[in-house]
């Protein structure tokens, strides 16, 4: 499913959203200036024999450039390694070369504005692009971009609990979206959404409420979590799951005074009308 556009207007201009859109695309460009083509080497026997596993290792690129403990990785995948959130380092506390010039959680951080691909980029800017500026007005513009950096937080940490012993780093700022993807549900769960729903060759335009398909949304990031635990797979889904329960609780706690959640005023008019049945 892909989110076009909502039917509520903001009424504001979301300067954090498109702050953070632009920021996003920026760090995306600039990781593009590292060469995929040039080769650095990193030293495997120091991260096997701290953690288990070498990030970014390929054993066909190491037989054929490696050599001893060094085993080769693009300039490009040494800048992800670096700035990325690698779960083994952050609980363990030590930073393996390539480090970083700070603390190593604070690549929790600068991993929310690195991402893997064109489309990772663009399905992540989508989902800010729909759902961000409704958020921002409802919180405010300074507590909307804190609510962003917690829900990311609180998603790479859920990820980075469930493998904790995991050298592969996390990139993506999915975990804070789906934070705001939490909130929309919260504050505006019957604004309707215009989603594009592919169905073999064909797109079909579909309608619908923010609750069917931010719910929708959610559980597909459950299953698909279940059914990949403990193997790891390209994709972050316990983030995702953290990033949207962080949201939706934050919701409450970070919106403005005179705004009233669409769950609250649902739940109200459930027990009005079981009052005067």
């Amino acid at each position: 499913m892909i989110p076009l556009r909502d039917s509520r207007p903001s009424g504001i201009v979301p300067y954090v959203t498109i702050a953070l859109i632009a920021l996003n695309v920026l760090a995306f460009f600039y990781t593009l200036s590292f060469s995929d083509q040039k080769l650095v080497f990193l030293d495997r026997c120091a991260w096997e024999g701290t953690f288990g596993s070498a990030p970014g290792f390929d054993p066909l690129l190491y037989r054929r450039f490696g050599r001893g403990c060094l085993y080769p990785v693009t300039e490009r995948d040494e800048f992800v390694i670096r700035y990325g959130l690698v779960p083994a380092e952050l609980w363990s506390g030590t930073d393996l070369p390539p480090t970083v010039p700070f603390p190593t959680w604070l690549t929790i951080l600068t991993a929310m504005f690195l991402h893997g691909g064109w489309l990772h980029l663009l399905g992540n800017m989508l989902y800010l692009w729909v759902f961000g500026d409704n958020v921002e007005a409802a919180l405010g513009r300074w507590k909307f971009l804190l609510f962003y950096l917690l829900s990311g937080v609180a998603a790479a940490l859920l990820q980075a609990a469930i493998y904790p012993r995991t050298t592969v780093p996390m990139v993506g700022a999915s975990g804070a979206i789906a934070g705001v993807l939490g909130a929309y549900l919260v504050l505006f769960p019957w604004a309707r959404v215009l989603t594009v729903v592919p169905f073999f060759f064909f797109l079909h335009f579909v309608d619908v409420p923010a609750l069917v398909f931010l719910g929708l949304w959610f559980l597909i990031q459950f299953f698909s979590g279940i059914v990949d635990l403990g193997g790891m797979g390209g994709v972050a889904w316990f983030a995702h799951i953290g990033g949207f329960l962080a949201g939706m609780t934050l919701a409450f706690a970070l919106k403005r005074r005179d705004v009233v959640p669409g769950l609250v005023t649902w739940w109200r008019w459930r027990r009005a009308r079981r009052y005067w049945r």
